[in-house]
């Protein structure tokens, strides 16, 4: 009798722990079954490098969306990135959106830097000023090169 209390005490331990870690994994990727709403936007990007589905996108340092989609144009070659962002949160209709780093060896996230219109954006709606990941490499490889051309304009 004993051996068999230990067994269901100790599965559900595991039990528990399982549905501890589903539930912490959905609170880190922004998954949920209802709660507040979010609205789509999308922008055009050059390089979206180190960017995937889940990144986050902040505005001000704070997490406001998630990227949902991302693509390849085949007529321009630009990754066309899809994102939500919370209801509630008016995005300017002359904000700019970038591909930022949390630092040398961070991952890269969204950025909305908002405008000063007093319009805003619709869902469904595209940022048309972007600015597209940089890639340390290049720096790098400019800087030891002693490259000092400026790179061409987005």
């Amino acid at each position: 009798m004993s051996e068999s209390t230990t067994e269901v005490i100790v599965g559900g331990a595991v039990l528990a722990a399982a549905v501890g870690f589903l539930i912490y994994a959905g609170q880190v990727t922004g998954f949920s079954a209802g709660g507040q709403g979010e609205y789509r936007l999308s922008a055009s990007f050059r390089s979206a490098d180190g960017v995937d589905v889940g990144t986050d996108v902040r505005m001000a340092g704070v997490k406001v969306g998630r990227v949902t989609t991302i693509a390849l144009d085949p007529t321009t070659y630009r990754a066309i990135t899809e994102f939500t962002v919370t209801e509630g949160i008016e995005v300017p209709d002359d904000s700019a959106v970038s591909v930022s780093s949390e630092g040398l060896l961070g991952g890269n996230y969204v950025e909305i830097l908002p405008g000063g219109s007093p319009f805003y954006f619709a869902p469904g709606d595209e940022i048309e000023f972007t600015q597209s990941s940089v890639s340390l490499v290049s720096l790098l490889m400019k800087f030891v090169a002693g490259d000092d051309q400026e790179s061409t304009p987005e």
